[in-house]
């Protein structure tokens, strides 16, 4: 059985920034680890590839392409957030070091089984992402750049130098 302030906090987000504050939360609760200072972008990625985190940056970047065909699918907004937090929660695991994917991939399901309960999308979503198709004419619409998405990151405390 899963958290009550998860399962019901996930159906309430509405941006990037909620759910990624989620994905946060969760890792502290179940892990213990934290990070601060990442950057979101999006970007027209091949179709085979959900996001991604370059060692050492910090920048996660997540597929525009396959997140604006999920949300225009016949998805719940429960199941939309769910396949968002899936994909943020890998990555933000390999900001905080986890680099082998088997592992990453594992841990994932774990920390979103002990959060939302063995029924919830989340886990589904963590296990089998869903197989979304790419009209072979879509590239010509989309723009190519990379797009940063703003106040992603909500912290609590100010950098001072």
């Amino acid at each position: 059985m899963g958290e009550p302030y998860f399962i019901n906090s996930i159906k309430e987000c509405k941006s990037y920034a909620d759910i990624f504050d989620l994905v946060k939360k969760a890792v502290k609760r179940t892990i213990g680890l934290h990070r601060v200072g990442l950057i979101l972008y999006l970007k027209d990625l091949p179709p085979h590839i959900g996001a991604y985190y370059q060692v050492g940056s910090n920048g996660i970047v997540l597929n525009k392409l396959l997140i604006n065909l999920a949300g225009r699918s016949l998805m719940s907004r429960v199941e939309f957030n769910s396949l968002i937090f899936s994909l943020l929660l890998h990555e933000y695991l390999h900001s905080l070091g986890f680099l082998d994917e088997r592992k990453v991939r594992r841990l994932v399901y774990e920390i979103c089984l002990k959060t939302f309960g063995e029924d919830h999308p989340v886990v589904k979503m963590a296990l089998d992402p869903p197989k979304i198709a790419v009209p072979l004419n879509i590239r010509e619409l989309s723009g190519g750049g990379f797009e940063i998405v703003k106040d992603f990151e909500r912290i609590e405390h100010q950098y001072i130098a």
